[in-house]
């Protein structure tokens, strides 16, 4: 195999020492504080892309922060074939994929997305880690992005890097959604979907009304002040935290875990602390919100390739209840869908990082021939 070093104008290119975690847990994981990171070898980069054109209208130069894994290798047509792009969920980083439960199950030799023969590209999406973000300094003027800013900002990126086409995109929770859009949007650029934790419809019902009482309750705390606070509002991230810990739980394992009323409140104090250590109001506003317009549902048949999509049980955000799934995973041709059945081992709505529970779905996606459509 012949592998080549990306090299261009517009990319900023560093080797990193093993990474550290993300700053801030994203929203609606697991409630309990996950292992740290392994120490895989791992680079890190920026593009700027020039006067980025939102939805709105409003123009700006953006970064876009990645990290990647592995050598990127060129085929027969001399462009990068052995590309994934792995996409994190609301108020998380790129850098949330090197924890063990993903990363040690995933990146190893023989493993789904083994780094000797795959070329993975974990991005922080506009708003988040560290790409361009309200908290840079626009605060609450920076562009109201949305699900398809966020997505047409990682096309220019992989267009920057020269990335044009992917083996595969997995993105967990608004990863998910996003890996929906991508496949309306850019049929075929990528060969194969891994939506991992969303749903195809709306975000409205239960889904939108968590996320509005969590923007309302920072915006109601007089210290944020129209965005232009000094220091963080804290009762309003403490309850935008509370919600969050409710809306990523499984109440199966906290059952188990904390059986007493003693317990359940020694835990609380600690939980309250990760999710909001290195949250920012305003950006935690704009990730939240950029839900607001997502809706696949009516062109889903125009996802052709195979997707692999996977909830699980315990999920709070996306209840098994719904009716949703079988419908909508029938109208793509090559769809599997499978439910993970909640356990005190499963992880609630964080059950998509934890890739013991689908690594064996996701191998049999990864060797499922494709058919070239770029």
């Amino acid at each position: 195999m012949r592998f080549l070093s990306i090299v261009a104008s517009t990319v900023t290119l560093a080797t990193a020492l093993p990474a550290t975690a993300q700053t801030t847990q994203p929203v609606a994981t697991p409630a309990n504080p996950a292992p740290a990171p392994s120490a895989w070898p791992t680079k890190e980069a920026d593009v700027t892309l020039r006067a980025f054109r939102f939805k709105t209208g409003e123009t700006m130069d953006v970064r876009m922060h990645y990290t990647t894994l592995g050598t990127p290798h060129r085929g027969a047509d001399g462009q990068i074939d052995n590309a994934i792009m792995v996409l994190h969920g609301t108020g998380g980083t790129g850098k949330q994929f090197l924890s063990p439960q993903f990363a040690d199950e995933l990146y190893g030799p023989g493993q789904p997305f083994d780094i000797r023969t795959h070329y993975v590209i974990l991005p922080d999406n506009i708003g988040h880690g560290a790409s361009s973000k309200p908290s840079d300094g626009k605060r609450m003027a920076f562009p109201k992005y949305d699900y398809d800013d966020m997505v047409a900002a990682q096309k220019a990126m992989l267009d920057k890097i020269g990335i044009t086409r992917l083996k595969v995109i997995l993105g967990t929770s608004m990863g998910c959604m996003h890996a929906f859009v991508w496949g309306e949007t850019f049929p075929g650029f990528a060969e194969r979907l891994a939506p991992f934790a969303c749903l195809p419809v709306p975000i409205a019902g239960l889904n939108r009304m968590w996320r509005k009482l969590t923007i309302d309750a920072v915006q109601a705390d007089p210290a944020w002040n129209g965005g232009n606070y000094a220091t963080q509002p804290e009762q309003g991230l403490r309850t935008a935290a509370s919600l969050s810990i409710i809306a990523g739980a499984n109440p199966l394992a906290l059952q188990k875990q904390y059986p007493t009323r003693a317990a359940s409140e020694a835990f609380l104090a600690q939980a309250f602390a990760r999710n909001s250590a290195g949250r920012d109001a305003n950006d935690y506003i704009y990730q939240l919100d950029a839900s607001r317009n997502y809706d696949p549902s009516a062109a889903l048949e125009k996802i052709t390739v195979p997707v692999l999509w996977i909830n699980s049980e315990d999920d709070f955000i996306n209840p098994s209840g719904y009716g949703i799934t079988d419908a909508a995973a029938r109208r793509m041709p090559h769809a599997t869908f499978r439910l993970i059945a909640a356990s005190p081992e499963t992880k609630g709505h964080g059950t998509h990082t934890w890739a013991k529970f689908w690594k064996a779905d996701l191998a049999r996606l990864m060797a499922e021939p494709v058919t070239p459509s770029r």
